[in-house]
């Protein structure tokens, strides 16, 4: 069984219950998640052997983390301790036209003040053969970053394959640096590469021409050939680069598909018309799980790949929380067109 290591922060997620918005709660919902656990866990319930590295506080909340990737069956002994406290994010949960809303409480978090030389990289890569990081890393702090960069030069030494998520987030790029100034090191040294519109343009100024998601659900795949193509030209290394399509209909009501660009070849997926949203957060996550665990599987077949990316995915989003909690059964099941939802007895 190929092994694979993520690497990121988890965090505490505290939500209003339902719908509410954050001025009527009296309660907050607690869910431990963050984009590159997400990966893990959803790995781990396709029966991954997946570890998880970051950098928690030694105190009950980094406890608390710990035994939640436990249950999920995520590897945690390459997590080391230290730092003053756990990142907190907040999320009012939208619908309708209401969008949902996020703030962050992560300033000096752990793994915000992780310095390089903290984990030994050549110990957390033995035996495995696949290493995932995300964009979100990079843009906690410089030393986030230098740990990442310092992560993936030795999966390179190592031949071990690296994929990213680009997965830009303007709340977080605040330590004085830019993504162009951080970023094109990084994915330099990435084999796989997935970013949605808003990704290709914030970190490397890529735009589709005439496409604009925020006016009805239909995206198409082909308008975006050119942006991948630009991408693969920009980094080299990638043997294949992935664009997630999601058409915003309403907060509850999104169409979602995806397209893959192997440097000859454009494969594209089926749309899904999602129409009754649980919970969109985490929804590339379960994209990116869902990829490696297909391009791991199906070697030889970039489509069938895709589709279990895209299936997994449509999947996340009837899930409450930030991880995809399904099986490769479940996902099969819809790959093969079967969305009736009846009863399993």
């Amino acid at each position: 069984m190929k092994k694979v290591v993520t690497f990121g922060e988890i965090m505490l997620r505290l939500s209003p219950p339902g719908f509410k918005r954050f001025s009527q709660a009296n309660t907050f919902d607690v869910v431990y998640g963050g984009g590159e656990s997400n990966v893990a866990v959803s790995l781990a319930n396709y029966g991954v052997d997946v570890d998880f590295v970051s950098r928690l506080p030694n105190n009950d909340l980094g406890d608390c983390a710990l035994m939640e990737l436990r249950k999920r069956g995520v590897g945690v002994n390459k997590i080391i301790r230290g730092g003053e406290r756990l990142g907190i994010y907040f999320l009012e949960t939208g619908a309708v036209s209401r969008g949902s809303k996020v703030v962050y409480d992560r300033a000096n978090s752990a793994i915000a003040t992780i310095e390089k030389g903290m984990i030994d990289w050549n110990v957390v890569f033995e035996g495995v053969d696949w290493f995932h990081w995300t964009g979100i890393t990079p843009a906690i702090s410089q030393g986030a970053a230098d740990v990442c960069l310092e992560a993936i030069q030795t999966a390179n030494a190592l031949g071990v394959t690296v994929s990213t998520d680009l997965n830009y987030r303007k709340k977080l790029w605040k330590y004085g640096k830019t993504p162009g100034e951080v970023m094109p090191a990084l994915v330099a040294g990435c084999d796989v590469i997935l970013g949605n519109e808003e990704d290709a343009e914030k970190h490397f100024g890529l735009h589709p021409e005439g496409v604009d998601v925020t006016h009805g659900g239909q995206v198409e795949g082909k308008a975006y050939l050119s942006v991948l193509q630009q991408l693969q030209k920009m980094f080299p290394r990638a043997k294949k680069v992935i664009t997630t399509l999601r058409g915003s209909i309403s907060a509850s009501h999104n169409s979602w598909s995806g397209v893959l660009y192997d440097g000859n070849k454009l494969y594209e997926t089926a749309q899904y018309e999602i129409t009754h949203i649980v919970d969109r957060v985490g929804g590339g996550d379960s994209f990116m799980a869902g990829l490696i665990y297909g391009l791991m599987t199906y070697e030889k077949d970039d489509q069938k790949a895709l589709d279990f990316a895209v299936a997994a995915s449509c999947l996340k989003h009837t899930i409450k929380g930030d991880a995809n909690l399904v099986t490769v059964d479940e996902v099969e099941k819809l790959m093969r067109g079967d969305a009736s939802g009846r009863v399993s007895r």
